[in-house]
């Protein structure tokens, strides 16, 4: 028999919350680090191995948030009477939300600027304009979106070699859709962190993923598939990268064998090469899958909270490191030129640690209460 909807969304919610904890470790890093500053790609040559570690780690967020959303978007729709349509106005309704709130609160809790003079178009930004995207792509038959999101995650680095100047009309698309870049709106600057092209096909698949968690799927079917999309996702990450051709900026050789392995591991995220997909996208599916056995759902079962509330979490954690940071620089000063600093990725991960235990009580409170009212529409939103 299958199991109810919610034990199935309690995997979604784990690799959900998951990924929020990781972000988390990276914000903590971008916050209290910034005098070890990293690329992308990063210089394996010279990065610590501890702070590479930290960086790769996050690079699962993105992904597997986005990938996360096109498959809550699908499961979304099977709870109303037209699916497709009802999904698209969800979509087009919670796309819209996302891009106005990363260009206020979130832009805002970065910089504290009001006006601002730059805005960081960022992940937030990308998955409201993904999701206002795949609410026209969800009309395409099944198949034809299929190859759709298969030609924009594999064949966008093809595009790598176009580049363009100024702030025309089809320069400012083409830096929004794959070209990270400035553009310029007279006194206002905007940097378009995270073009947003491969991820309409994150999206389409995480969609396309959906039928795999419908109610009446047998969940060992479920899980095979998930497995086996992890692996050959993974298996095909190893052949590209050690083919060394395609798909990202080549790995080279280095002084030592650890470093060797970080330039192989060294994929680009902006924007996300198809080597980077196949990696933070098949860790995230083998993660799935695992959190779909019992013992270690229950054993994980906080992160389901986190992961109920994401956007609740995002901002909330943003606030607290401005804060925390514009407090420790008021009370002990700069330790490193201008910036307070901590000095070791150690204390990095202790901080991200704590904020996480700290965050955890109004997190999981904000989650019961939205589950409890779910009369309230605007609650969907967080």
């Amino acid at each position: 028999m299958p199991p109810s909807p919610s034990l199935r969304l309690a995997s979604i919610d784990q690799l959900r919350g998951t990924v929020m904890l990781l972000m988390l470790l990276d914000h903590v890093r971008e916050t209290f680090f910034l005098q070890h500053q990293v690329g992308d790609s990063m210089d394996a040559s010279t990065v610590s191995p501890a702070l590479f570690a930290c960086r790769l780690l996050a690079h699962l967020c993105a992904p597997v948030f986005v990938l996360l959303t096109g498959l809550s978007a699908w499961l979304y729709g099977q709870r109303q009477a037209d699916p497709r349509r009802a999904t698209a106005a969800f979509l087009l309704k919670r796309g819209l939300f996302l891009v106005v709130l990363e260009l206020t609160l979130v832009n805002f809790a970065w910089t504290f600027q009001f006006p601002p003079d730059t805005i960081y178009l960022q992940v937030i930004w990308a998955i409201g304009l993904s999701m206002m995207a795949l609410a026209g792509l969800l009309w395409l038959p099944r198949r034809a979106l299929l190859v759709l999101a298969v030609l924009l995650v594999a064949g966008h680095n093809l595009l790598d070699a176009v580049r363009v100047e100024g702030d025309g009309v089809f320069a400012t698309l083409w830096k929004v859709l794959h070209q990270r870049d400035w553009i310029e709106a007279g006194t206002l600057r905007l940097r378009t962190s995270y073009p947003v092209l491969p991820w309409l096909g994150v999206i389409a698949l995480g969609y396309l993923m959906g039928p795999w968690f419908a109610r009446e799927r047998v969940p060992e079917q479920r899980r095979h598939w998930l497995l086996c999309a992890g692996i050959g996702a993974l298996v095909l990450f190893a052949l590209l990268r050690f083919a060394n051709q395609y798909g990202d900026a080549p790995w080279s050789y280095q002084t030592t064998t650890l470093r060797t392995w970080l330039s192989i591991f060294n994929v680009t995220k902006y924007p996300p090469s198809l080597q980077f997909l196949l990696l933070t996208l098949g860790v995230g599916l083998l993660l799935l899958r695992l959190y779909e056995w019992p013992p270690v759902a229950r054993a994980l079962r906080p992160l389901a909270d986190i992961g109920a509330a994401p956007m609740f979490f995002y901002l909330l954690h943003l606030y607290v490191l401005k804060g925390l940071y514009l407090a420790a620089l008021a009370v002990w000063g700069p330790t490193d030129g201008e910036l307070y600093a901590l000095d070791s990725v150690s204390g990095l991960m202790l901080v991200a640690c704590a904020l996480a235990v700290a965050m955890y009580p109004p997190t999981r409170a904000f989650a019961r209460f939205k589950a409890r009212r779910r009369d309230l529409a605007w609650l969907r939103y967080l």
